[in-house]
Parts: structure tokens; sequence; C-alpha cells
């Protein structure tokens, strides 16, 4: 009598077969999450990866059949999810309606435009001010001091303010002393003139078709006008910490979305660079976007870039998330 697999040999087998058969599938993994039979993509590191026609569809069921075990495709297995990735109904994002955006390191470049801008006021001044040491030491300050605001050291205080007591502190540091009180204030505007990263104006584009578009950054309400209109930013809606009085990952931050936008926080995205950004999201019951910025601190920056299984979706890019989001 003919004797049939039982169920982790179907599993062995139908590994077998698909990297035998279809060798873009090796990628994915067709192990069960322990507890719950939801189709997830296993491999975040290169969700293009997962790529499938009908006819990769077919040859995979065709060889399973003429092997005698088309029954184990009653158990749910991985490969089913990629299937989904591939026609844009990805697990654990239907039902998003809104898109909010961290938008410093994740939607502009700063540490770019801070250079540029930078090198515009050596020439102008006849200065030789290194300007990459400038801007990782101006933006290296913003943590403690929001910190300090979350902990209840400080006062609440704009996000103007804060930028100006960095970026004395970081030109002190450097022993840089040539620039007027208004000078100071224009160098510290260019956070209202920061320049977008290639991919997000046509990604936001793309995105606006199926969902609303807000900011959710720590920044003033002012700079984020201004800077929306400086770099043709498509959002239908402002928020910022400012309205919260606080800095995120303040859960006050987060809630502004889900009230402003008249939507549960299941309905809505976070998408950021900073993990800790997304991190704070989840918890307030947000679905999440990790977008990977490999120069958000300039070449030598070390920006985190590694794709993450704890959020939905892991993207290089405003459009590539599109994809992912498109049904």
């Amino acid at each position: 009598m003919a004797r049939f697999p039982g169920a982790s040999e179907k599993q062995v087998i139908v590994k077998k077969l698909i990297r035998q058969k279809v060798p873009f599938l090796t990628r994915i993994s067709l192990q069960r999450d322990q507890g719950d039979r939801n189709d997830s993509l296993r491999n975040v590191d290169d969700v293009n990866s997962a790529r499938f026609s009908r006819r990769n569809v077919l040859a995979v069921g065709a060889t399973v059949a003429l092997s005698g075990f088309a029954s184990i495709f009653s158990e749910p297995v991985k490969a089913i999810s990629a299937i989904e990735a591939s026609e844009g109904k990805r697990p654990g994002v239907a039902g998003i309606k809104a898109l909010v955006f961290d938008v410093y390191g994740t939607s502009t470049d700063y540490w770019g435009t801070i250079v540029r801008e930078g090198q515009v006021i050596n020439r102008r001044k006849g200065l030789n001010i290194d300007w990459a040491a400038i801007a990782d030491d101006w933006h290296g300050l913003f943590p403690p001091s929001f910190q300090a605001v979350l902990n209840g050291q400080r006062p609440w205080q704009s996000f103007a303010s804060l930028r100006l007591e960095a970026l004395e502190n970081a030109l002190q540091k450097e022993g840089i002393s040539e620039f007027s009180r208004d000078e100071l204030i224009d160098i510290n505007s260019v956070w209202q003139r920061l320049e977008p990263w290639p991919d997000v104006v046509p990604g936001l584009q793309r995105l606006h078709d199926r969902h609303v578009l807000a900011t959710l950054s720590n920044a003033d309400m002012a700079d984020m006008v201004k800077l929306a209109r400086h770099s043709n930013l498509r959002w239908d809606l402002i928020l910022t910490a400012e309205l919260a009085r606080s800095v995120k990952p303040d859960p006050r931050v987060y809630q502004l979305a889900p009230g402003y936008l008249g939507l549960e926080p299941e309905e809505i995205m976070m998408v950021a660079c900073h993990k800790t950004d997304l991190q704070g999201a989840k918890r307030q019951g947000f679905r999440t976007a990790f977008i990977s910025r490999p120069l958000e601190g300039g070449p030598n920056g070390g920006a985190d870039t590694k794709a993450d299984a704890q959020f939905d979706l892991n993207a290089r890019s405003f459009i590539e998330l599109a994809n992912l989001l498109t049904v």
C-alpha cells in the first residue's frame, strides 16, 4: 500500500519542487507562524524578489499535482503571501485609508541640503567651513533636546528655536563665530527649504491616487507649510508635534492623526526611515512602513537601512511603497 507523507514531509517536498522548478521562490520561507495561520511574506530584505507571473504559479501547481501531492496546498504556506504581494494584496495592509509621513530624513535630504547651502555661504563670504561636520553635529544635537522635553526636564518650545540653539552649539564646537544673529536665523531657515529625495514627489503623486496623505513630523506647522510649498510636497493635511506641544514618540503626537483624519489607528500607516518612530506609531495601533534612506545622515552617516519584519512593509523608495500598496 502506498504511504502518503505527513505534513512535515510535505513541506520538505514542496521546498524541493519549488527550488527545482521555480528558482525565484527559494527565498520565500514556507514555514507557518506558530499559532497564526495568516500568510505573511517572510523575506523582507528584498520585497521585489517575490514577483510572480501566472505561468510561474501554474508551474508550481502542476509540478506538485504531477508528483501526487496536490493536497498539501490545503495547508497554508508562505508562498501564497508572495503571490498576493505580486498582485498588490499584501497581507496586513488591507483597509489603509491614509498615510502619515515623517518628513526630515524620510521625505527630505536635510544633510545634503545643509551642505550645499553651506558651500554657497562659504563662496559668498570667503569662508572654509566644513559644512558636512556642521550638518552632523547640528542634527546630532536634536535627540538630547527632544529627550529633555519628553522627560519634562525642559518645557516644550518651538522646533525652530531648538534648531537654532543646536546650530549655535554646533558652530561653537567648530570655533566658528563669523555669523550675526540675523545670519544665524537665515541659516536656520534651511529646514524650510530642504530638497526632497528624487523618489518623493513622483511617489507621493502615485500614493495620492489611493490614499489621504499627511505629515506627522517633529516640526513647527509654519515650517512644514513653507517646506511643502518649496519642495512641491503634495500633502492633504499637515500635522506636526507642535499641535501636541510634545515630540515623537510621545503617544499624544501619534494620536493627532486619527483625531484630525477621522479614522481608526489601524486605517493609518506611518511611513518613516526611523525605526523608533515606527515603533511609537505601532504602539498606537498604526500600520507601519519602513523606508530605507542610506544617505540620510550623509555618506558616512551609518543610517540603519536593514528591512525589519516587525513592520508591515519595507521599501527603498516612495515609488516602491506605492507599488506594494497597489490593489
